[in-house]
């Protein structure tokens, strides 16, 4: 691939990355998974749902170790510029180094949890890894509703002591996550009767990070829902201007980085100028967070008449209330968010406009306010509100046996104490350990920045250091 080591790490992650494995295609990916173990002499099984479960036998002199369970997702989010061509149902994913990073060629680059499979893939066929018993459970559709856990059957899996890899910080041991829900909303609308021949232009919002919806959450970083709709709203007391279409957001699980909209106006030369305004004041807003924002005027042509004067306000209003951001924060973790909402995605038809909204919390009451909050502001502009039943979250175990040795481990390896953390983002473990009571688990990984955004990238040296680790955890808990 790139002359990168571990060797065997990274030609697996190659091989990962020409297969598209976006959330619900991941068949061939489980395929290739199957493959390895297969040449490789190990016995696997797949449950109905596409998960994928390989038992590697352990090293000589050490079967009579506890099983221990490695477990990472197949799924990546597909994320791309709107200026990107690039079809993630057929096209690999093309990385490339750039310094000390290996990143995508104008996609998200599935380093999330690309780097946990390739670990697993890794193991199936390292002679040098000294390790008890291993089960290594491949789960999918991970990222748009955690369905492969959710679907995991009694006896899946034997071991009752997990090592999940899907964290993205150097020497951060994850030990609890949040649990979260969706809140979707479906609004009708009324249109005009005529479709127009002239005074269409569609308004872009780009140049924004976006980021992780968990990860990310806490750093003011620009929705670009919010913003366009803000822009809008500026523009909605002038004669003339009707709201036709509304998109933005492509995930859930992600902050909005661009979202368009078309309308009808008299004055490209006005729009352009309140364009140029908005962005240079949001800009400021938003300071050193999201320094490349832009919106951008240009004249379309409408595929269907405009929402009338109510509809259209009715949605904009909508948009405008519905809250975004850190809700609050953990009293009892220094810097840990407890509750948040992402207003992530709009899409437009014919008919009418669906909402996608996401609440995450470590609290299950205050998910419960927060999902409230949401819904009560869908239902109070007409909507259709459907509030998914949701996750679990993952409670940390301070005092749990293999938190201890994987502590110890972690600290001679770094020569320092691990920081242990709880995430605002959502695992897996929460579900797996409802699924499978009595598993004692942790989470850990190189370091991944920008996930679920085209400038997803993951540090080269750390993932060295990663794999490394994980074989002296493996070595000591054998």
């Amino acid at each position: 691939m790139m002359n990168l080591k571990p060797v065997l790490f990274w030609r697996h992650f190659e091989e990962l990355s020409k297969i598209p494995r976006g959330s619900g295609n991941e068949a061939a990916a489980g395929e290739y998974v199957k493959s390895v173990a297969k040449a490789c002499g190990h016995a696997f099984k797949q449950d109905k749902v596409g998960n994928v479960v390989v038992t590697v036998a352990a090293s000589p002199g050490h079967a009579d170790a506890p099983i221990t369970v490695l477990q990472g997702h197949l799924d990546m989010v597909c994320e791309k510029n709107s200026n990107v061509v690039h079809d993630f149902l057929k096209d690999p994913i093309r990385p490339r180094v750039a310094g000390e990073f290996v990143t995508a060629t104008g996609t998200s680059l599935g380093a999330d949890n690309g780097m946990g499979v390739a670990a697993c893939l890794s193991l199936m066929e390292d002679r040098d890894a000294v390790h008890g018993p291993l089960e290594l459970l491949f789960t999918i559709d991970e990222e748009t509703g955690l369905n492969g856990a959710f679907n995991l059957q009694p006896g899946f899996v034997k071991g009752r002591r997990m090592l999940n890899l899907d964290s993205e910080e150097e020497n951060v041991l994850c030990v609890g996550c949040a649990g979260g829900r969706d809140t979707l909303m479906r609004l009708k609308a009324q249109r005009e009767k005529a479709v127009p021949k002239k005074g269409v232009f569609r308004i872009d919002v780009r140049g924004l990070k976006g980021g992780h919806s968990g990860m990310e959450i806490h750093e003011q970083r620009g929705n670009a829902n919010l913003i366009l709709t803000r822009f809008l709203k500026a523009l909605s007391s002038v004669k003339g201007f009707r709201l036709i279409a509304f998109n933005g957001g492509s995930k859930r699980n992600a902050i909005p980085r661009e979202a368009s909209a078309l309308i009808t106006f008299k004055e490209e030369k006005t729009l352009k100028m309140e364009a140029k305004k908005w962005t240079a004041l949001l800009q400021a807003e938003l300071g050193a967070a999201d320094p490349d924002l832009q919106i951008v005027v240009q004249a379309d042509k409408a595929p269907f008449a405009p929402f009338t004067e109510s509809s259209g306000g009715k949605a904009l209003n909508l948009f405008h209330a519905l809250p975004h951001g850190v809700l609050k924060m953990s009293q009892s973790i220094k810097g840990l968010v407890e509750t948040s909402t992402n207003f992530a995605v709009v899409s437009t038809d014919k008919k009418g406009l669906d909402i996608a909204t996401s609440q995450r919390s470590s609290s299950a009451s205050q998910i419960d306010w927060a999902v409230g909050v949401v819904s009560a502001l869908g239902r109070l502009a007409g909507a259709v509100v459907t509030p998914s039943s949701g996750y679990p979250g993952w409670n940390p175990n301070l005092d749990s046996p293999l938190v201890k040795i994987v502590k110890s481990t972690n600290a001679r390896f770094f020569g320092a104490e691990p920081q242990l953390k709880a995430i605002h983002a959502g695992l897996e473990c929460g579900i797996i350990g409802e699924h499978y009571p009595g598993m004692d688990m942790i989470s850990l990984g190189p370091r991944i920045e920008a996930v679920h955004s085209p400038d997803e990238r993951v540090h080269i040296a750390s993932v060295e250091r990663f794999y490394n680790l994980l074989k002296e955890i493996l070595k000591d808990l054998a």
